[in-house]
């Protein structure tokens, strides 16, 4: 059996993590403490749900620095939110789109106020790309073992090299990393745009029971919405979506990403018992 140096080990934890720890946040919105990186020059990448939906908001660096920040744009689906700041001169974090195998030790790092704030565990799932259940589309699912505090949300995830594989969040029942990839893309349009573009069908949508199955009952339609123009109304059931079945509201509203704006679906519906069709044209969601 090999030796194992636990020393070594731990030295090369501490190591990795002051390397990273420069380019770790602090966050402060309203009441809510968070943690963030430094993703470009004067932009900040932190956790979206983390971030008080009004108030002022301001950064606080390594260095002691803090500084006020302006929010550039931010989506809920993907829960990646950008901030501004005046500042160009320190590092952003080196972010890196390698993949991570199951069982690999893991490192998260965030910051409060002044110092650092650490958990370590081991990557418990490393899989393929996923829809959140706000219907954003994440690049790779990667859960960690470990306990993320609360302060240190939005911070940076790393892998035993000291690679920054993207943003640790707190998932429903286990800490997400929000991968790299999902994150230059987001980030990237949020930074040009202040928003992403997301699917809108213009109607208010209520789960019922179809038989054995699931539908959705139209509750209202907004006018001159995509609903309305298609000829929905209200107490009309969608049972079905392009042919095939659907699961729910929330498996209506998974399908109406960035890619569905201006494509066509077929809707089944059940219009006072009978059975009917109707091709929406999906339309852009207005800006809140």
């Amino acid at each position: 059996m090999t030796n194992f140096d636990l020393k070594t080990f731990s030295d090369a934890i501490a190591r990795l993590v002051a390397d990273a720890a420069p380019s770790v946040v602090s966050v402060h919105s309203h009441r809510s403490r968070a943690s963030g990186f430094i993703w470009r020059a004067g932009l900040i990448v932190t956790a979206d749900e983390t971030l008080a939906d009004e108030g002022e908001i301001s950064v606080g660096f390594a260095d002691g620095a803090t500084l006020p920040a302006t929010l550039a744009g931010r989506d809920h689906t993907t829960d990646v939110a950008l901030l501004r700041v005046n500042d160009t001169a320190r590092q952003p974090a080196s972010l890196s789109t390698s993949t991570v195998a199951p069982g690999s030790f893991a490192v998260s790092v965030g910051r409060d106020q002044d110092h650092p704030v650490v958990s370590s565990g081991v990557v418990a799932v490393a899989a393929g790309a996923w829809r959140s259940m706000r219907g954003g589309d994440i690049d790779a699912r990667i859960e960690l073992d470990l306990r993320l505090r609360r302060v240190a949300e939005g911070g940076l995830a790393l892998d035993a090299s000291g690679t920054a594989i993207g943003m640790a969040v707190r998932g429903p029942r286990q800490t997400l990393v929000i991968p790299a990839a999902t994150i230059d893309r987001v980030a990237a349009k949020l930074a040009t745009d202040g928003r992403i573009a997301r699917g809108y069908l213009g109607l208010a949508l209520q789960p019922v029971r179809v038989g054995e199955g699931v539908g959705a009952m139209v509750m209202g339609v907004e006018a001159g919405g995509p609903g309305a123009t298609a000829g929905v109304q209200q107490g009309d059931i969608i049972v079905a979506w392009d042919g095939k079945p659907i699961e729910g509201v929330r498996h209506l509203i998974r399908r109406l990403g960035p890619d569905s704006v201006g494509t066509i679906a077929e809707l089944s519906i059940l219009r006072a018992g009978s059975p009917s069709t109707v091709r929406l044209t999906i339309g852009e969601r207005p800006a809140a």
